[in-house]
């Protein structure tokens, strides 16, 4: 499978940094070819310009040849593997920034005759987002667990309701113990490994 693996974290040390190589290496072991998109590391702008904005409902949404490039990768992706740590019970403003800007109409969705909005990713098979969490589970889920639900649902309607979702939280980082951080990279690379 073609996967384009999304990557959203400042620091190269982090806990996060090692969920990605983990499951760049699980995914790769398994034969899948992985395009990775570390947005801190390319410097990816979050926000969306105003000739971004201007252009966003015409013929060609995406000015920007970054943006350009990760929605060729995405238009032939078989799956969407998102990581992160949820910062104010969401998704970093870098990786919001992505999803404003790639997933344009001509990428990610289009307008049938009725101007409804119809999915143009049918061929991603699997949405996986991994996540850190400062807060303990039954706090996240009080609060809704935004970007959650923006990676296993609004982005179904990309996608095709068909598309199987998987949902990895590693909740509660203050107070984990290393052979909890290692239980979650094992199991990172177990789902990435199993991923078709």
């Amino acid at each position: 499978m073609n996967i384009v693996v999304v990557f959203a974290h400042p620091s190269a040390d982090s806990f996060g940094q090692a969920i990605c190589s983990t499951a760049v290496t699980a995914l790769e072991s398994s034969g899948h070819h992985v395009s990775l998109l570390s947005l801190y590391q390319s410097h990816f702008a979050a926000a969306m310009s105003r000739e971004e904005w201007l252009a966003y409902h015409g013929e060609s949404p995406a000015l920007d040849p970054d943006v350009k490039l990760h929605g060729e990768l995405v238009r032939n992706a078989d799956a969407l593997v998102f990581i992160y740590p949820t910062w104010w019970s969401g998704l970093p403003s870098i990786m919001k920034g992505w999803l404003e800007r790639v997933l344009v109409s001509g990428v990610a969705f289009h307008f049938n005759k009725k101007d409804k909005v119809r999915p143009s990713l049918k061929q991603v098979r699997h949405l996986v987002g991994i996540s850190t969490y400062g807060s303990p589970h039954a706090y996240i889920a009080l609060m809704n667990d935004n970007g959650r639900r923006i990676i296993t649902r609004a982005l179904r309607a990309c996608t095709g309701w068909r598309t199987k979702r998987t949902w990895l939280g590693m909740y509660n980082m203050g107070n984990a113990t290393s052979s909890e951080l290692t239980a979650f990279l094992e199991r990172v690379h177990k789902t990435m490994r199993e991923l078709s």
